[in-house]
């Protein structure tokens, strides 16, 4: 088997249809990489390889359709989201995430997700941070309104980048402060930064991403 080719992972507690991408650098963490309303397990692959090459990438295609498109949780309207059913898909990933771990052989991974997937991985560092050693949210926006307290104190010292668009027309510059807001106080390290872009990806975010994983994306700088 050519080790640099995707594969299919092992089907989660859902049954999520993915591609595994193996490792071909050592010391790396792996990403998790969730993609946006209407992508699928495929759409992100690129963009991981670029901003970690050589990490192993884990790429689960989100469980719900809306009109026909994959989503990582089911919403109302556009920016009203259907809470319960963030909580019971983030479980669910964050499930998915743990049985792919034991089956594959990973390390914790960092989520690098864009708009649903993003919203998705904020869901589960605020209830299931223990799962991701950090993560790269673009052009997220705050899932649930009243995030649950943690005990525990985690997801302590999780590094976690945010890069919204100052001309973003789906997800208002209140919000995304507001969801840095929710995890610093969870204790996540948080970096957010604003760029002059729309909802779309740029060639800043690229980088940005670039820097990220250059410093956190060891195995020795994520534990």
């Amino acid at each position: 088997m050519n080790p640099t080719a995707p594969t299919e992972a092992s089907a989660g507690p859902l049954g999520h249809h993915a591609r595994f991408v193996p490792a071909t650098a050592d010391g790396l963490a792996p990403l998790l990489a969730l993609h946006g309303t209407g992508g699928d397990e495929n759409d992100l692959l690129p963009l991981a390889a670029m901003v970690a090459p050589g990490a192993a990438i884990l790429s689960p295609r989100g469980a719900v359709l809306e009109n026909g498109m994959p989503r990582f949780f089911r919403r109302l309207a556009e920016g009203v989201f259907d809470e319960a059913d963030i909580v019971r898909r983030a479980n669910d990933l964050a499930d998915f995430v743990e049985e792919s771990r034991s089956t594959l052989g990973l390390a914790r991974p960092i989520a690098l997700g864009f708009s649903n997937g993003a919203n998705i991985a904020a869901a589960m560092l605020l209830l299931r941070p223990e799962v991701l050693a950090g993560a790269i949210l673009i052009r997220a926006m705050v899932p649930l309104k009243e995030p649950p307290s943690r005990a525990d104190g985690t997801p302590a010292d999780r590094p976690v980048l945010i890069l919204s668009g100052a001309m973003d027309p789906i997800v208002p510059s209140d919000n995304a402060a507001r969801l840095a807001r929710q995890l610093a106080l969870a204790g996540a390290a948080v970096t957010h930064e604003i760029l002059p872009a729309g909802h779309g990806l740029t060639q800043a975010d690229i980088g940005l991403a670039t820097s990220f994983l250059r410093e956190h994306g060891t195995l020795g700088a994520v534990g």
